[in-house]
């Protein structure tokens, strides 16, 4: 049995300022639009039947017949803090929206209201009553779940294997190289099926099928319908009818990110590195607070899901996050002037024919002053769509040039065949340079 502690949360779209969230219960109780999303989210709770109330000593009321007893099957160091998250990997979007871009493919998306209500609880837990909302005459009253709640360790898990286990029986296969992938291939047509936690990227070959799995998960689950595919993970992604391409950017996103650094109005540059340019681990003082330093760079890596412009520099700013300098920090800013002059920038994908996997690979040697270890990257792309890239220093020291370049052909070699086996294997030859 586990006892947590519950605490009411939101999500700040439509609520005015996303920069201004309330940070405790108090302060939230004095903006009605957050007052109307908590009412909203506890009667979510209460028509999913979510949980029982039960007496002081653990018994129903009605029953009196459930004792409870503290205890904890999750133990702080052992797997308290262990987590499952399904998400879908970033080259798996673009490889799925390259094919129905080019295929011509409708392309849905859904959404789960309450996602992590659906699954259902292995384990006895038990909560206090939320703060706002205890049950009159009931204050000293705890509840039982009897569904996952968010912010419980096992919510994701349970919500995953409810929903994989419902599309397994509707005949999709789940991908063996990313299980949030879901595939379905029948002599009536193809649909493919992108989980990111709740949110659902959903495209086949047929209409009619596509409709048919949205009535039944609606039936199944809370699901809302948000129509075409236009925003999704802070993607924005706009569809060319004329040459039946996509278009990803993260053009508000990476606003967001100038506006949190103060750099809206900062001078732009044309290149998002200096030429030429290579930093120790000792180069500059420390800074006074790293925290700011790493916030900005977690924020860059998650800019890399449409920009590959700039993944190279990202990367090597990332190396340097244990012990931050004003050296490494001007490296990051110069990234930051770099994205006020290339606002806009993304991606297109599904332009062209996708009947090959083509890939480029590329290492130096000993480029690090500091482990003398290489940095190996690659450019993968299905027919003319770019698909996925890397640059990343290599785990160990290369003893040549020879060497590095073979490391990092095998890792190419590896993503190529990641690539080739979510497409339909009749569609797609694979070469490499």
């Amino acid at each position: 049995m586990v006892l947590v502690e519950v605490y009411t949360l939101g999500d700040s779209a439509g609520a005015g300022n996303s920069f201004a969230e309330p940070k405790t219960f108090k302060q939230a109780m004095k903006i009605p639009n957050w007052v109307a999303s908590m009412k909203e989210e506890h009667q979510a709770l209460k028509d999913a039947y979510t949980n029982d109330l039960l007496k002081p000593d653990g018994t129903i009321e009605r029953c009196k017949s459930r004792l409870v007893a503290k205890g904890y099957d999750q133990l702080d160091g052992v797997d308290y803090t262990d987590t499952f998250s399904p998400v879908v990997n970033a080259p798996t979007i673009r490889t799925v929206l390259t094919i129905a871009a080019s295929k011509g493919w409708q392309i849905q998306q859904l959404d789960v209201s309450n996602a992590f209500l659906h699954g259902q609880l292995n384990e006895c837990v038990f909560m206090e009553q939320p703060s706002g909302f205890v049950v009159e005459g009931k204050e000293d009253y705890v509840c039982h779940l009897k569904k996952s709640l968010y912010g419980l360790k096992q919510a994701p898990r349970a919500w995953f294997q409810g929903f994989s286990g419902f599309l397994l029986q509707y005949g999709f296969q789940q991908s063996k190289c990313d299980h949030s992938l879901f595939i379905y291939n029948s002599p009536k047509g193809v649909m493919y099926l992108l989980l990111y936690v709740d949110d659902i990227i959903l495209t086949g070959s047929l209409g009619t099928l596509l409709n048919s799995l949205i009535s039944a998960l609606s039936i199944e689950f809370k699901m809302k319908d948000l129509g075409s595919l236009y925003y999704f993970l802070g993607i924005e992604v706009t569809r060319n009818c004329h040459t039946n391409s996509l278009l990803l950017t993260q053009n508000k996103y990476c606003l967001e990110l100038l506006v949190k650094d103060d750099m809206v109005d900062c001078k732009p540059c044309s290149t998002p590195v200096a030429k030429g340019t290579r930093c120790s681990l000792y180069d500059g003082d420390p800074l006074q607070d790293p925290l700011h330093y790493r916030s900005l760079v977690g924020g860059l890596q998650y800019l890399t899901m449409t920009r590959p412009d700039i993944d190279f520099v990202v990367s090597y700013v990332s190396q340097f996050m244990h012990k931050p300098t004003t050296a490494h920090l001007q490296l990051v800013k110069r990234i930051l002037q770099y994205l006020k002059g290339s606002l806009g920038s993304g991606i297109v994908l599904g332009s062209s024919d996708i009947s090959t996997v083509t890939a480029y690979s590329d290492s130096d040697w000993a480029g690090c002053p500091d482990s003398r270890r290489s940095t190996s990257g690659y450019a993968v792309f299905l027919g003319c769509s770019f698909i996925s890239w890397t640059s990343k220093k290599q785990p160990t020291v290369s003893r040549s040039s020879a060497e590095a370049e073979y490391k990092s052909l095998a890792n190419t070699s590896s993503e190529m065949l990641y690539a080739y086996t979510q497409t339909p294997l009749s569609w797609v030859s694979w070469s490499s340079s």
